[in-house]
Order: structure tokens, then C-alpha cells, then sequence
């Protein structure tokens, strides 16, 4: 069974940098995609980036520009670097891959203060 544990999030101000982890533990021998979520208080969980085994990467538009995704240790780590955070950034941040496992990691929190 695959774990997923996230990392690095904090309170920041509005303009500044943090670098959220993701570490994948178990059979990952199946998994192509990771991605990386989150969800703000009161509102549904939204995909954010996601990166592929070959490294190819994808980001919606409210992150764009301003986030980069990487994955190390044979997939078994996965890092989102955001830069100008907002404090529309508020969130809780997930990993999981793509198609989704059913077991979701306990998140990392991001606030971020104007």
C-alpha cells in the first residue's frame, strides 16, 4: 500500500517562497503521475500541478508561472516550490498521484498573510 506524506508548509507572507514535500512510501512501481492539490477552508479540493514519470509537467492557471514541481528518489519524493505566494494560496496541500490512490495523506498547511 502506498503512503503519502506531505511537508513544508507554514505561515508566509504575501510575495514569499515555500517548498512543500511529498514523500511516497510502498509500491510505486505502478505510478506515472503525481500531482499536487489543495484545499481551502470551504471550498472543494482543486488540483494544482503534476508531473509525470518522464518529467513532463502541468499547472493551472492560478499557479502558473509562479510554481514549479519536481520529483527526485525514483518518484519517491515529490517537491512543489511556490514563489509570490498570495493569500489566495491558503490551503491545505495534498500529494497523491494520478489516477488518485484512495488513501490520501494527512496534507501540509499554507497560510499566507497579506
Amino acid at each position: 500500500q502506498v503512503q503519502l506524506v506531505e511537508s513544508g508548509g507554514g505561515l508566509v507572507q504575501a510575495g514569499g517562497s515555500l517548498r512543500l514535500s511529498c514523500r511516497v512510501s510502498g509500491s510505486t512501481s505502478r505510478i506515472n503521475v503525481m500531482a499536487w492539490y489543495r484545499q481551502a477552508p470551504g471550498k472543494q479540493r482543486e488540483w494544482v500541478a503534476s508531473i509525470s514519470e518522464d518529467h513532463f509537467t502541468d499547472y493551472a492557471d492560478s499557479v502558473k508561472g509562479r510554481c514549479i514541481v519536481a520529483r527526485a528518489n525514483a518518484g519517491k519524493t515529490v517537491y512543489l516550490q511556490m514563489n509570490s505566494l498570495k493569500p489566495e494560496d491558503t490551503a491545505v496541500y495534498y500529494c497523491n498521484a494520478i489516477p488518485n490512490l484512495a488513501n490520501w495523506g494527512q496534507g501540509t498547511q499554507v497560510t499566507v498573510s497579506s
